[in-house]
């Protein structure tokens, strides 16, 4: 990725490795109710901010992860011993909220277009500061009007990768495609984002944001 890209997507919350997966694992195969709550606490962070990045607006976002932890439950609830020992479970949550927000998008293209893309910061960190916060704010705006101007497979594959942090190996096996497919959609989803980026992208009232600001450095 390059220093451009670093400023325009920040930096991923869940990082390279899936540290957590043996402890949930190990949990679930003592007690499915307790193991459970082992693994929303795990992922619920990652699973959200996935989900924000994806559709754009919190209240969905919310609702997104929601169904996919639902879903995840209900599913285990028919797993055996076996099954879950071999679980990984980040992304296998992963894989079922990418499968809903699909579905949700299939299902907007028969209703009335939403409003406009939200502000939509990431999840507040409590230990930060006013600019921080401030400045959070607006690359979180400027990422959603950004990531919403990709195809959905790109958008999908960028977000897990530079926002999620997934390794490539992991995004394959949640979306379903071979390695190098992922790798191109993470190259030409960053190469359309620069150029949205550098040519100034509407905002959320509908103006263009860089004659707003002079411009986005």
């Amino acid at each position: 990725m390059t220093a451009t890209d670093e400023a325009l997507i920040p930096p991923a919350g869940a990082g390279a490795s899936d540290a957590a997966g043996a402890r949930v694992v190990a949990a679930l195969s003592r007690d499915l109710d307790d193991g459970f709550a082992v693994l929303y606490e795990a992922y619920r962070s990652a699973v959200f901010s996935t989900a924000l990045r994806l559709c754009g607006r919190w209240a969905e976002a919310e609702d997104l992860s929601a169904e996919a932890f639902l879903r995840a439950y209900r599913a285990l609830c028919g797993y055996g011993p076996e099954r879950i020992a071999e679980l990984r479970p980040r992304a296998w949550l992963l894989t079922i909220l990418t499968n809903v927000w699909r579905n949700s998008v299939r299902s907007a293209a028969r209703r009335p277009p939403p409003g406009p893309i939200e502000d939509v910061p990431d999840p507040p960190d409590p230990g930060e500061g006013v600019e921080d916060t401030a400045a959070r704010r607006e690359t979180g705006r400027e990422l959603a009007a950004l990531l919403a101007r990709l195809p959905g497979d790109q958008r999908a594959a960028v977000v897990l990768r530079h926002v999620t942090g997934l390794p490539v190996a992991e995004i394959a096996a949640v979306l379903g495609m071979p390695v190098g497919t992922v790798k191109s959609h993470v190259s030409r989803g960053l190469a359309r984002l620069r150029d949205l980026r550098g040519a100034g992208t509407p905002g959320p009232g509908g103006h263009d944001r860089q004659q707003e600001r002079g411009g986005i450095r």
